[in-house]
């Protein structure tokens, strides 16, 4: 098969697209022959080896994908070959082939196509643990998305809309972003550049809530931006950190917690995956059903093959996507 492979962690322009081994199934395992495979901002950190988990060398990066399973270990009972699957994975999608757990693959609704399977994966997963699990998310209220016309941001306004929230805003950086933000669901937008942005963001929001501020934020983002989204918070608002895209790791400043009786929690998703598949199982048949009922629609800005998974994964880096890349096998 073709996969993009890592030999050392170094920069990305560094990975290879060749010729490597076919992977065979063991116990336990399924072999997925690999339609698409879905960019994300982790897999950059992956292959320069910045990120929290190292895979063993060599090996290919992705962390998300969809396609049939092709073959199938001993023990394997629920699942079959040719069965169409979402696979969400720790490293190994940019590839023809993918073997992994069978729990980690997830049968996909028949009329389903195999990008919307990809997409609705890895950021709605963990964006509904943000907002649920972490946040604890109640009908009515309201949601600040940082960075909603990316990755995570978009699925995370579109979860909350189908949760119940009763606004969401978005913040996003470039006025280029805005109509982004609002075509995947923002009730209101906030352009996060120019100067005095933690007055500014603070403000706009107390005028879109009448003073009160907002219940949830979720901060893929980092930066400025988080120290600006904390004070423009509720009472009793919860902020959920999932990563740092802006390349900045805040310091939160503690009075603002005191003062309003605010928490910030961090979400790492595939802790989830590891320690409680079954928990992430319901939550993937819950995407899939939200889907079907015509609640999400994974916004899939771009589609390349994957042999310009630099292009892809450069975008990313830049801050430039908007929405899903998705990398295709064929």
């Amino acid at each position: 098969m073709k996969a993009v492979w890592i030999e050392k962690f170094a920069p990305i322009e560094e990975a290879q697209f060749k010729e490597v081994d076919d992977p065979i199934a063991g116990p336990g395992q399924v072999v997925v022959d690999v339609k698409v495979a879905e960019s994300n901002f982790p897999d950059i950190l992956v292959m320069e080896g910045k990120y929290q988990i190292k895979p063993p060398l060599p090996f290919s990066p992705g962390k998300a994908a969809a396609g049939i399973v092709s073959s199938i270990g001993d023990g394997v009972t629920d699942l079959a070959v040719g069965d169409r699957v979402a696979v969400q994975v720790e490293y190994g999608t940019y590839a023809e082939k993918v073997v992994t757990s069978a729990g980690t693959c997830f049968p996909m609704p028949a009329e389903m196509p195999f990008d919307v399977g990809a997409a609705l994966g890895l950021v709605y997963q963990t964006s509904h643990f943000a907002l649920v699990e972490r946040a604890g998310i109640q009908p009515g209220e309201v949601v600040l998305v940082l960075g909603a016309s990316g990755g995570i941001g978009s699925s995370a306004v579109q979860l909350a809309k189908a949760l119940g929230a009763s606004k969401v805003i978005g913040a996003v950086l470039g006025e280029e972003n805005i109509p982004v933000a609002r075509k995947v669901g923002c009730d209101h937008v906030i352009e996060l550049g120019g100067e005095d942005l933690k007055d500014r963001l603070r403000d706009e929001v107390r005028a879109l809530t009448d003073g009160a501020g907002v219940d949830i934020v979720i901060d893929p983002v980092g930066g400025a931006a988080n120290a600006a989204a904390l004070r423009a918070m509720a009472w009793r608002g919860r902020m959920v950190i999932i990563g740092f895209a802006s390349g900045d790791i805040p310091v939160i400043e503690s009075n603002y917690l005191l003062v309003k009786n605010i928490s910030v929690s961090g979400l790492q998703w595939s802790d989830y995956r590891e320690r409680t598949p079954d928990w992430v199982a319901r939550v993937q048949a819950e995407i899939f059903s939200l889907w079907c009922d015509g609640k999400l629609a994974p916004l899939i800005s771009e589609t390349k093959p994957i042999s310009d998974f630099l292009d892809a994964l450069d975008l990313l880096r830049q801050g430039k996507a908007q929405g899903k890349i998705i990398l295709t096998t064929e």
